[in-house]
C-alpha cells in the first residue's frame, strides 16, 4: 500500500487527536460538576496511546492494518465523548465535543481515501 497525501493528512490529524487524548487520565471532574467518569478518561488515554502508536507504524510501513487500528481507536474515543450531547454540560463543552467529532470523522475519511486512478482515453 502506498500512502497518498490525503492518507498522510488523515494520519497526522488522527495522531494529533491521539496526542490530545493522552493526558485525559490526569484530569478529573471537580466535585459537584458534571463530567466524564474517571473510567472514560482512562479509556480516552488508552485510545490516544493506541492511536499514536498505530499512526507511527502506519506512517513508517504504510500498513493497512495499522491504519485500521488507528481508526478503531479514534472511533472508540469519539463514541466515548458523545454522551456529552445528552447530559447537562456547559455549551462550550458541547462545542468542543462537536469539533472533536468533526475532526475525527475528517481524519477517518482522509485515512481511508483511495488513491486516484488515472484515466486514459483509448483511441
Amino acid at each position: 500500500m502506498i500512502l497518498t497525501t490525503k492518507n498522510k493528512v488523515g494520519l497526522a490529524l488522527a495522531g494529533l487527536l491521539g496526542l490530545s487524548d493522552l493526558p485525559s487520565f490526569l484530569v478529573s471532574t471537580p466535585d459537584g460538576e458534571t463530567g466524564p467518569p474517571q473510567g472514560i478518561l482512562i479509556l480516552s488515554s488508552i485510545c490516544g496511546l493506541i492511536t499514536v502508536i498505530a499512526v507511527i507504524i502506519a506512517w513508517r510501513s504504510a500498513s493497512g492494518a495499522a491504519i485500521r487500528v488507528a481508526a478503531g481507536a479514534r472511533i472508540v474515543s469519539m463514541l466515548s465523548a458523545l454522551p456529552a450531547f445528552f447530559v447537562d454540560v456547559p455549551a462550550a463543552i458541547k462545542v468542543l465535543v462537536t469539533v472533536f467529532v468533526i475532526l475525527t470523522l475528517t481524519s477517518l475519511v482522509l485515512m481511508f481515501s483511495p488513491a486516484r486512478r488515472s484515466t486514459t482515453v483509448m483511441d
